[in-house]
């Protein structure tokens, strides 16, 4: 006979489901601290309904995250400045250009995926994520939206075409990292010509430095940035970012400088995320200068 009350059994029950909810809520924010928040709000509803009238506890628990995770996104989108950060998470590896490991870093929960379903709308990037990623019926998704199933299948449908027709950053294979290795010989020499050759036309960069976030447009301005940044790293290390080529710089003192992720679409570059926010890189687990 179990000894175990009404109330363990819930525990046991939204422990089980814990990692699928907190996936649900990642890749519709992009942030693990915003998922953890959602899964403990979930957590919360949860406590507070009765679960003998809970039919089925793991779809309860995903609609629930569902609808938490919708009203983050449409409160970003009224309030911008509420999001926590703006950019996805970020895990920074060694480059030891492992192709197995490239591939796993740029699976479906890294920066690839996740800088598309920001082009999409919060029902949008729901549907999609719920239908497509986890396989819950549209009568469901149709309920969190409070739409009708055609509407929300319309939805993930729209969704859809646009996650297939944009072109995805690449993950660091060999000739994405020749790419990233370009810029960054001609951004030492100051190779103008060079830069702008690597570099897409309406290429986007964006700093997430101490004063907020700061993005310029246009591979002119960049290569003008990133002639007089040339020479500022003392020592760096070529990095894993999301499983993109990037680049970790430090001062003299081993304290972080920067953090450069780079986004590869064809010969030239499309992206650069740069990361100067000591606080933001102080939270990040960097390899060592050394290793």
């Amino acid at each position: 006979m179990s000894d175990n009350t009404p109330a363990d059994l819930v525990v046991t029950a939204f422990e089980a489901n814990r990692d699928r909810m907190h996936a649900v809520a990642y890749r519709m924010l992009g942030s693990h601290a915003d998922a953890d928040d959602v899964v403990q709000e979930a957590w919360l509803r949860l406590s507070r309904q009765d679960p003998a009238a809970i039919q089925n506890l793991a779809a309860w628990l995903t609609t629930v995250v569902g609808r938490i995770s919708l009203d983050v996104l449409r409160t970003r989108q009224a309030r911008p400045e509420a999001s926590f950060d703006g950019l996805p998470d970020l895990v920074v590896t060694a480059d030891d250009h492992d192709p197995e490991g490239d591939a796993a870093l740029a699976d479906s929960v890294g920066l690839a995926l996740l800088v598309v379903l920001e082009s999409l709308g919060p029902s949008e990037r729901l549907a999609f994520v719920l239908h497509d990623l986890f396989g819950v019926p549209f009568d469901e998704i149709a309920q969190i939206l409070g739409k009708s199933v055609d509407a929300a299948k319309m939805m993930a449908s729209r969704a859809r075409k646009k996650v297939r027709t944009t072109e995805r950053p690449q993950a660091a294979g060999r000739h994405q990292r020749e790419v990233v290795q370009a810029f960054l010989a001609a951004a030492r020499r100051g190779d103008f010509d060079e830069l702008l050759r690597v570099l897409d036309p309406e290429v986007k960069l964006t700093i997430d430095g101490p004063d907020g976030e700061i993005v310029v447009l246009g591979a002119t301005k960049v290569a003008g940035g990133a002639r007089i940044g040339g020479g500022a790293a003392t020592l760096a290390r070529t990095v894993l970012v999301n499983g993109l080529p990037g680049l970790v710089a430090w001062r003299p003192d081993g304290t972080p400088l920067s953090l450069l992720a780079f986004t590869v679409v064809g010969d030239r570059i499309a992206g650069i995320l740069a990361v100067t926010d000591p606080v933001r890189l102080a939270r990040l687990d960097l390899p060592d200068r050394s290793s």
